[in-house]
C-alpha cells in the first residue's frame, strides 16, 4: 500500500528548535560552573572550553539518541519523527555521528542543506543523503 511518511521541514524545524533549547540549557548550566572554575581572568578560556564541551554534548545527545531504539531525539519524539538508514533500518552509532558533523555542511552552505528537506522526494536534508538517512513519522 502506502510507503512512509516522511517528516517534513516544519515538523524537523520545530523538532530541532527543542532539541536546542535543552541542549543549550544544559550548557549554559555547564559553561557557567566552568567559568566560576576559571575565575575572573578566565574569560576565553571559559568560552573556548564551553564552546567545545558544548560542540560534544550536542554530537552526543544527537548520536546515541538517534542511534538508539526510539531512532529519536527529545524533539524529534515530541512530534513524532525518527531517523533510520534509507532503507528503513535503525542507524548505527558511526551513521548518527557522520549524520551530525554532516550537518556543520549544511549549515555553512547558507543553510540550503537544511532547507533542501523542504524539496526534495524523500524530505532529506544534505546530511540525509551524505548519512544516506532519511526521517519518518513514527
Amino acid at each position: 500500500m502506502g510507503g512512509p511518511v516522511y517528516g517534513g521541514f516544519w515538523l524537523r524545524f520545530v523538532a530541532y528548535v527543542i532539541d536546542s533549547v535543552i541542549l543549550n540549557i544544559v550548557v549554559f548550566i555547564i559553561s557557567f560552573v566552568v567559568g566560576l572554575g576559571m575565575g575572573p581572568t578566565g574569560g576565553e578560556t571559559a568560552q573556548v572550553v564551553a564552546s567545545v564541551i558544548g560542540i560534544g554534548l550536542a554530537w552526543l545527545y544527537f548520536a546515541f539518541q538517534e542511534s538508539s531504539e526510539a531512532g529519536a531525539t527529545l524533539g524529534k519524539r515530541a512530534l513524532g519523527l525518527r531517523v533510520l538508514t534509507g532503507d528503513g533500518q535503525r542507524i548505527s552509532f558511526g551513521r548518527a555521528t557522520g549524520r551530525f558533523f554532516a550537518k556543520f555542511l549544511s549549515a555553512v552552505i547558507l543553510l540550503i542543506g537544511y532547507i533542501m528537506a523542504a524539496f526534495t522526494e524523500r524530505k532529506r536534508a544534505l546530511h540525509d543523503m551524505i548519512a544516506d538517512t532519511v526521517v519518518v513519522r513514527a
